[in-house]
């Protein structure tokens, strides 16, 4: 889970006003630059107070932004990271999906712990609504490629996406007037192709009461045409903050197809997924971890499958928040990094959990990529078979958890950073150390 909280001193927080916050007026992307999990939320939690507004691009309950302060946890699937302060006007995007039910539970857990919802979280009319049946497709799907499956989360992202692009979905602005019919239309075309599956042993009857209910309560929010909203305050000099979700390997177009998920994660989805023109984008936030994970199917050549990797796993806590499935672990790779560092225009790098490779005597880094005798430093077409060409770094042996500056870095974990931006051609701006608050180095 993404269980980093940052919050430093009170210099390095006016450092990073100083040094990251764009001029008013624009759009500031953070993103997750590989397979997702990077710890997107955290951070997100942390510039909030420097923007006025914070918006998800794309997504939906697939996602799982964990943020953890004054000794409580939150899971965030739907509702942007910057929810928590109360003076920041935050938005779902048209670019996102969003299942009733599921939301008004998420909800319904931040009102209880205090938090008020209905002024400030505005939702946009063009987002799809994922209805019970994307979910028992979302499972037929799966079952029908047997040993081919994605490996999805089963929230019905796939299949609300697909009926967006077959221009059949229903959007949040369909719940203003004749929504029970629209509904009926769908679902009865959902049911005939399950039938025609033979994929009939499912009951949706209490989901379905229970999205109907989350229906109900949308309709408490401002469903609102998000982009001119978005628009309108840029114009007026306000500063946004686009929050990604999942990774930019996972997206549809530049990810590692078919195992991806089925929206524009990337920085372009930032655009799509607002409706703000490209010249608004400021800086390009990229996040990545010290080293490699991915859940579900799907080609990953740093894989490791022995005790490494599973002392990687259990010391890194990977675990994915929103399934609880055992994340794939591996050293880090610059191929990857440095085809999401192009495609996304990253600007600045954020790099995490760099105390979970505190104990081993030798940190590899993959710099290619080979397979029959041909080596690439490029993202191929097709990822499947490729085995990764390692340069071995000697590990720093050394717990980085109560280091508070760069000055502290013991020579190897210095030696490391620097390698990766020789590599990269991009500052790492942030480096966190350690799940505690002040366990974040600003450079």
């Amino acid at each position: 889970m993404e269980l980093f909280v940052f919050c430093s001193t009170l210099a390095q927080k006016k450092n990073l006003i100083t040094s990251f916050v764009r001029m008013k007026g624009q759009v500031d992307a953070l993103l997750g630059i590989v397979f997702g999990d990077e710890g997107k939320g955290k951070v997100v939690d942390f510039f909030t107070p420097k923007y006025d507004v914070v918006a998800r691009f794309a997504g939906g309950p697939n996602a799982g932004h964990t943020i953890i302060f004054e000794g409580r946890k939150f899971v965030l699937r739907s509702i942007p990271s910057g929810i928590f302060d109360e003076t920041k006007v935050n938005i779902i995007g048209n670019g996102c999906v969003i299942a009733p039910d599921l939301f008004m539970k998420e909800a319904h857990e931040l009102e209880a712990a205090g938090y008020t919802l209905t002024d400030r979280l505005h939702i946009s009319r063009r987002a799809h609504l994922i209805l019970p049946t994307h979910r028992v497709l979302d499972r037929a799907y799966e079952a029908a490629k047997g040993k081919n499956a994605v490996g999805t989360t089963g929230k019905g992202i796939g299949p609300t996406y697909s009926d967006k692009a077959a221009r059949i979905g229903l959007r949040v602005g369909d719940i203003e007037e004749g929504f029970m019919a629209k509904y009926e239309r769908l679902k009865q075309r959902h049911l005939q192709i399950l039938s025609d599956m033979h994929f009939t042993d499912f009951d949706i009857a209490e989901e379905e009461r229970e999205w109907l209910e989350g229906v109900e309560y949308m309709r408490k929010f401002r469903l609102s045409d998000t982009e001119i909203e978005i628009n309108a305050y840029l114009a007026e000099g306000k500063s946004v903050l686009a929050e990604g979700a999942q990774g930019s390997l996972l997206d549809i177009d530049h990810g590692t197809y078919p195992f991806v998920s089925s929206s524009s994660t990337t920085c372009g989805g930032v655009c799509t997924g607002l409706g703000i023109a490209p010249g608004s984008i400021g800086r390009v936030f990229g996040i990545f971890k010290a080293y490699s994970t991915r859940v579900g199917a799907g080609p990953f050549p740093v894989e490791l499958f022995d005790e490494t990797g599973n002392e990687i796993r259990r010391i890194g806590n990977e675990y994915g928040a929103v399934t609880g499935r055992n994340r794939r672990c591996g050293w880090i790779d610059l191929v990857a990094l440095k085809y999401a560092i192009m495609i996304n225009g990253v600007t600045d790098l954020v790099m995490m959990k760099g105390d979970v490779l505190d104990t081993f005597d030798t940190i590899r880094v993959c710099t290619a990529y080979e397979k029959n005798g041909k080596q690439t430093t490029t993202m191929p077409y097709d990822t499947e078979g490729w085995q990764p060409v390692y340069t071995d770094l000697p590990g720093w042996l050394t717990p980085l958890t109560d280091l508070r500056s760069e000055k502290q870095f013991p020579k190897a974990f210095a030696d490391y950073v620097a390698f990766l931006e020789r590599e990269l051609q991009v500052p790492i701006r942030i480096i966190s150390v350690g799940p505690d608050r002040e366990a974040t180095i600003i450079r």
